[in-house]
């Protein structure tokens, strides 16, 4: 059962109910993995402080409204951060303590290094399969098998269930979007309610895997849980996917469209590539687990691993295509021959420059921003309110639903930069709530954000909203497994 809750007490009247007002807003907005480091002065009730908050909302209102102003949200976080860190230079400078603004600067960026230079090499890798055409010969094989709608619908959610943990949910929900609307191409209904369905798997499946969601990947990177204990978070992930989706099935009409016939040839070493990512992260899981080392020494160590590959690559390209040609000429394969002319050696640089660098500059921005709140006091006083004066257990949930809200990075970076003291299985509890509670809304998630501009049209906000209420059903029962299920992890603390 859950535990009673304990009604929230604001801090005192005045300045400092406003201070923890704002900071509540905060709350729900970003923070680094490192400790919640509060600088020597307590800027929350100041003038300064709060136009620092101020700039955070307007510029997080900017990235909000980003469909509409078509502007990068990368933009009004970077410009934020600067604004912030340099209120905060001037007032430590005024009070003679240059130093210690300085250090906090510099250790909230070495969080923000060590994270970035991970998610660089996995974006990499995902970008290379993409360009070896591994997802697109998935896509075709999925088309040309003409299954039904509902065996459509069951097979592209449990797929992207399955692959978020290994390829990142985003990745998975626009793979498996892409198939459904090439199978069902003007059938809106059908694609919409295959893209909640998309979206919900794809959150639930990133939610029990470190390399699943940025939010799994900041709480491994942060040792607070280890790369098996993750796994704990299968079953409540399993039925935070199927409870949505049992019941929107019901609504699949039974249908069965025209097979696609798409022919997808694997360009040369994207099997190995696959297989050398997979060493990749057991590198990186080598690296934090055995020596005790940052994961990022892993992944870079796989980025060389594939620069490697992509130099054998090219060396042998000329040696390949001959050898293609001439059974292409014997066979009287036209077509073969044609692609063999438009064949472009393998360059990982190109793959490099193709990562998402807006949501890494995004990132950035964030990460600075509320490293800045943070030194200014307000994450305390928020830890103070949230994990103090509530219970551990309430305010995770509520957290969880407030990443539908306003995304699920800003809602992780802020508790682990609070650092509350939390069991075990409380730590388990915000990565399962902050990785499945952005299902609630299209928007609450950068897969649902990505799948909306995929399938415009077809799969909008409110399509998504008409499901919430089934989508907040398995959501509550993902939670109630989790507390009856591991239970004993509620009682280990460090």
């Amino acid at each position: 059962m859950l535990p009673p809750a304990r009604p929230p007490r604001l801090a005192a009247s005045g300045i400092s109910s406003l201070a923890a007002f704002l900071s509540i807003v905060v709350l729900a907005l970003y923070s680094p993995t490192a400790h919640a480091a509060t600088g020597l002065l307590d800027l929350t009730g100041t003038g300064v402080g709060l136009f620092a908050v101020g700039i955070f909302i307007f510029a997080y209102l900017l990235v909000m409204g980003e469909e509409k102003l078509h502007m990068r949200k990368s933009k009004p976080v970077l410009v934020a951060a600067g604004i912030i860190w340099g209120l905060i230079g001037w007032v430590y400078v005024s009070n003679g303590l240059p130093d210690a603004a300085e250090h906090a600067f510099r250790e909230t960026l070495l969080e923000f290094t060590e994270l970035m230079l991970f998610l660089l090499v996995a974006m990499t890798y995902i970008n290379a399969m993409e360009e070896r055409r591994v997802f697109d010969a998935l896509r075709a094989w999925m088309l040309e098998r003409g299954f039904s709608y509902r065996t459509l619908f069951w097979m592209t959610g449990i797929l992207a269930f399955v692959i978020s943990p290994i390829a990142d949910n985003l990745t998975t929900a626009l793979l498996m979007c892409a198939v459904v609307t090439k199978v069902a191409e003007g059938d809106h209904r059908f694609i919409n309610l295959c893209c909640v369905n998309i979206v919900v798997a794809a959150n639930a499946g990133g939610a029990f895997s470190p390399f699943g969601d940025i939010t799994t990947l900041m709480v491994w990177q942060a040792g607070l849980i280890a790369f098996y204990e993750f796994f704990e978070l299968l079953l409540p992930s399993v039925v935070n996917f199927l409870i949505p989706a049992v019941v929107m099935s019901v609504f699949v009409k039974n249908h069965t469209p025209e097979p696609h016939t798409e022919h997808v040839e694997l360009k040369r070493g994207a099997r190995r590539i696959i297989l050398l990512f997979l060493l990749t992260v057991a590198s990186a899981v080598a690296c934090h687990t055995l020596l005790h080392l940052p994961p990022v020494l892993g992944m870079m160590t796989g980025l060389g691993y594939l620069q490697f590959f992509g130099y054998y690559l090219r060396r042998t390209l000329a040696r390949s295509l001959a050898r293609k040609r001439d059974i292409a000429v014997r066979r009287g394969d036209e077509q073969a021959l044609a692609r063999l002319g438009s064949v472009v050696p393998f360059d990982i640089f190109n793959r490099i420059a193709r990562a998402e660098w807006d949501t890494l500059l995004f990132f950035y921005g964030v990460v600075m921003c509320v490293g800045g709140l943070g030194f200014m006091g307000y994450l305390s006083l928020l830890s103070e309110v949230l994990y103090t004066q509530w219970d551990a257990t309430w305010a995770n949930i509520f957290l969880g639903l407030m990443s539908a809200v306003i995304d699920n990075i800003p809602v992780m970076f802020a508790v682990l930069t609070m650092q509350p003291e939390m069991s075990h299985g409380h730590w388990l509890l915000i990565t399962l709530t902050a990785g499945v509670g952005g299902s609630l809304l299209s928007i609450g998630s950068a897969a649902g954000v990505a799948v909306m501009g995929q399938a415009r049209g077809s799969y909008t906000f409110m399509g998504h909203l008409r499901w919430a209420p089934v989508i907040f059903l398995g959501y509550v029962a993902s939670i109630l497994v989790h507390l009856w299920l591991n239970a004993d992890s509620f009682l280990r603390f460090g």
